[in-house]
């Protein structure tokens, strides 16, 4: 143990000599570390800022809209334009075996809604009550309606967080009266803030009742006054989220007598896809960035295999002459060895807690909306840890030995 302790002395006071090299040496292990865990921690702050942003919206949303029927198969000119109707979601809802909720989206622009306090105009969307188990819907005070509020089809509103500013700016919202196109509906609830900073659709929207939406402002420039926008819906199970849309593809082709497999006659808008393709897109960007990270780490890892067969060369008669005097092939070996592992790991080390704490300090700053601050991803950490491992064994194995395999005499003889 006290031999170990002298070579570790010994190779201490040897970096300690040649300070600048060192430094440069650890500089590039640093900054090789580093840069993998940034890299790859920039790409996983992407990835979770758009799936928070995904998540503004809602969880496993589908959207479904009309389309056109072609009158010859492959020919959209030629098509006939149909509508979602009310009896369509009925009938979605009560046949369909593979989702969880599913709501009619009556969809107008054209409302006016006017206060006591002001006045201004958005968007009305008539929705079932099941629309807050599909869509992101937090209420800030009062509540969302309810079966019984849709089934009397009262006149009761739940108002979007950013029209508070033009109908009822600094004044409490819930229980005051709102009149939408001249028809008084009271005010059950607030939405609270929608994405950052409430930019969001959503904190723009007047919700009411289906059931009073289609009383009262239906989609009067559609050929049905039974005519709803559109339809959203969730289903089951994220990864059976084809088959949902197949079935619901189904029973509308059923009900407006075409075949429902024919291209265009839809117009989809599948979250459950949109966030499998954008995942796919970050495990790509994650391999292109780790890939760069660890090229930058090798090539730390090669400067050090380099200073330690510079060191080797410079100390080829001190290496003779600590033979001479009895040092074995074991001593060399260690003490060379030591100084690589210790000029990586100790490098490493800095480079780690330099980006964790450069982490930490941007945790504190405002991120762009869809992005999050970088983070430290365990498996990058794990992979820097490993490399650094492989890079140390490197760096002292081979030059340790090309120094213990020098003969006294020969050592001796170098100028």
């Amino acid at each position: 143990m006290r031999v170990l302790f002298d070579i570790i002395r010994q190779s201490l006071a040897t970096l300690w000599a040649h300070k600048l090299r060192s430094f440069l040496t650890m500089f590039g292990i640093a900054w090789g570390v580093g840069s993998l865990l940034l890299l790859v921690g920039l790409g996983e702050g992407f990835r979770s800022g758009q799936a928070r942003q995904l998540a503004t919206l809602g969880q496993d949303i589908m959207f479904v809209f009309p389309g056109r029927i072609p009158a010859v198969e492959g020919s959209l000119q030629s098509g006939q334009t149909y509508h979602f109707t009310y009896d369509d979601y009925i009938a979605i809802r009560d046949q369909a075996r593979t989702l969880r909720a599913v709501s009619p989206v009556i969809n107008r622009e054209d409302i006016r809604a006017v206060s006591d306090y002001g006045s201004t105009s958005g968007q009305v969307f008539g929705v079932a009550p099941e629309y807050n188990e599909i869509r992101t819907i937090p209420i800030g005070s009062g509540r969302w309606f309810n079966d019984q509020d849709n089934n009397e089809r009262r006149r009761v509103a739940v108002v979007g967080w950013e029209l508070l500013k033009n109908v009822f700016p600094g004044r409490p919202a819930v229980g005051a009266r709102l009149l939408l196109n001249g028809i008084r509906f009271d005010v059950i609830g607030v939405l609270a803030k929608v994405g950052q900073e409430g930019n969001n659709g959503t904190s723009a929207r007047i919700f009411v009742p289906v059931e009073t939406m289609r009383n009262l402002f239906r989609l009067k420039e559609k050929n049905t006054e039974n005519a709803i926008s559109f339809i959203n819906y969730r289903p089951l199970n994220k990864a059976d989220h084809l088959r949902s849309k197949e079935e619901v593809h189904q029973i509308i082709g059923r009900l407006h007598g075409f075949n429902p497999k024919l291209d265009d006659v839809f117009e989809d808008w599948d979250t459950v896809e949109n966030s499998q393709k954008v995942g796919q897109i970050f495990d790509a960007m994650d391999y292109f960035l780790g890939v760069v990270g660890l090229v930058t780490l090798a090539l730390g890892a090669i400067g050090i295999v380099n200073i330690m067969l510079v060191s080797v060369a410079e100390r080829t008669r001190e290496i003779g002459l600590r033979k001479a005097l009895g040092a074995t092939h074991r001593n060399i070996l260690t003490q060379f060895f030591v100084e690589g592992a210790f000029l990586t790991l100790l490098s490493g080390g800095i480079g780690l807690a330099i980006t964790a704490g450069f982490v930490a300090l941007m945790a504190h700053l405002p991120a762009p909306e869809g992005f999050d601050t970088p983070r430290i991803v365990p498996i990058s950490a794990v992979t820097a840890i490993l490399s650094l491992a492989l890079a140390g064994i490197g760096a002292g194995v081979y030059p340790a030995r090309q120094a213990a395999l020098l003969a006294p005499v020969e050592a001796l003889r170098q100028e």
